[in-house]
């Protein structure tokens, strides 16, 4: 194909242009800051992420899940490479993936914060499939077989394939929005 015969896509307005009917000056230039502000409007769902590190349990938050094919069935979330987990999870064939429900605000505070004892009273979990740390009353959990981790400037975006898992759990959705974990609302 030459430089004459592929196909264009026509471009909208630059986002940093000003929008009609909108004031000189509402949009900001790209950082940080203006991400994780913009996120913050973004309601998400809230899992737990579990592996095995040298025969001890280990787990955090996660609202970076997402699903990424059906065939084969496929997820990736990120993880920071500071994190306390990342050398479970740089490390791990498996690791587990929790849904977690609306009456589960206390253990996505627990796995959120740095320090926790993560996996002690009161938390409910029985080593699953492949050895991993299976938590006890969430809506869905998987077990998945890491297939890529991916560099993503100071995260890695982890995606693996679900090999078991169950869905049956009961319960509301758990989200995360505003820097908050809420119940969703009808």
């Amino acid at each position: 194909m030459t430089a004459s015969t592929v196909p264009t896509v026509p471009t909208a307005p630059s986002p940093r242009s000003p929008r009609p009917g909108t004031a000189p000056g509402a949009s900001r230039p790209g950082s940080p800051d203006l991400l994780r502000s913009v996120f913050r409007q973004h309601a998400a769902g809230v899992a737990v992420i579990t592996a095995q590190d040298g025969g001890r349990p280990v787990g955090f938050t996660a609202t970076s899940l997402n699903s990424v094919s059906a065939d084969p069935p496929l997820l990736s979330f990120t993880i920071g490479t500071g994190a306390s987990s990342w050398p479970a999870v740089r490390d791990s064939e498996y690791l587990g993936v929790h849904i977690l429900g609306e009456h589960q605000r206390e253990l996505a505070g627990l796995f959120a914060r740095s320090g926790a004892d993560r996996f002690g009273p009161p938390t409910g979990w029985a080593a699953g499939p492949h050895g991993v740390p299976v938590l006890d009353g969430v809506l869905a959990w998987l077990v998945c077989r890491v297939v890529a981790r991916v560099p993503a400037g100071e995260h890695r975006v982890i995606i693996a394939e679900a090999v078991v898992g169950d869905p049956a759990g009961e319960g509301r959705p758990l989200l995360y929005h505003q820097g908050r974990f809420n119940a969703l609302r009808d």
